[in-house]
């Protein structure tokens, strides 16, 4: 896809790789960039600057994902490329308390089944469309300190996988971007930490390798290319690959405060 005059909605847009994709897309000529984020002042100072639109919306809630793209395609135009970016990280295991697991649940899971379940259609009515889903590099391998994150990138994944191969032949093109360790407001004072393992990034060439990934039309984006030989290691012997997360697993209880 050239994104060059294409209306296009970006969620969690008040900060981190959210603003620099909504910065990137207005650099590439998109005719309309919808920012979206419950941050409203922050994502409002976003929308101004690449003279965009901003849209406080709580992506934890279907009716406002669904009035955000309703709004958007009456009031700026049809969605060509729809980002699901927002996401959360709560830490820990099992023991999680319920309202953390159903809260990230909602965000990095509900939040991209809701945007494909109100704009699909609409696309597909239209004879085609892009989404591109924000994941991790934790939804391929996976997330020492944090079931949760784990449990709900993996999901992500899947249900990325899902829409490409369903809904492929009716026109829609699906990305997922998994990235490991991003300078943003998630990561702030955890720049030791696992997920840093190969190195932080930077939000800019995250969202460069999500504009080339686009115009390739490719499923999987991998800032970290590291990623794709981890993710080939765990096919091939997966009891191995196991092993060395637990040894990562080690080093990380070893750092972290008693």
């Amino acid at each position: 896809m050239n994104l060059k005059d294409r209306i296009v909605v970006v969620t969690g847009a008040a900060s981190g790789i959210g603003r620099a994709l909504a910065e990137r897309f207005a650099q590439e000529g998109a005719r309309g960039v919808v920012c979206a984020d419950r941050d409203e002042a922050g994502v409002t100072a976003v929308a101004e600057a690449i003279g965009g639109v901003a849209r406080r919306t709580d992506v934890s809630r279907e009716e406002e994902v669904r009035d955000l793209i309703e709004r958007t395609e009456a009031e700026v135009g049809p969605i060509d490329l729809f980002c699901s970016n927002a996401g959360i990280m709560v830490r820990g295991g099992p023991e999680a308390i319920n309202d953390d697991w159903q809260r990230i649940w909602d965000i990095n899971v509900m939040a991209h089944v809701w945007a494909a379940r109100h704009v699909v259609p609409r696309m597909i009515e239209r004879g085609g469309g892009y989404l591109l889903n924000t994941a991790s590099a934790a939804g391929l391998l996976s997330q020492v300190g944090s079931a949760p994150y784990a449990v709900t990138k993996h999901a992500a994944v899947g249900l990325a996988e899902w829409l490409a191969l369903t809904y492929g032949d009716q026109g829609i093109k699906v990305s997922v971007l998994c990235p490991q360790a991003v300078r943003t407001e998630m990561t702030r004072g955890k720049e030791e930490g696992v997920a840093a393992i190969d190195g932080m990034l930077e939000v800019a060439p995250v969202a460069d390798a999500c504009v080339r990934a686009i115009a390739e039309e490719r499923f999987l984006v991998l800032p970290h290319p590291q990623v794709l030989d981890y993710m080939r290691r765990k096919g091939e012997d997966y009891d191995r690959w196991i092993g060395g997360m637990r040894k990562l697993n080690r080093r990380f209880n070893a750092k972290s405060p008693a």
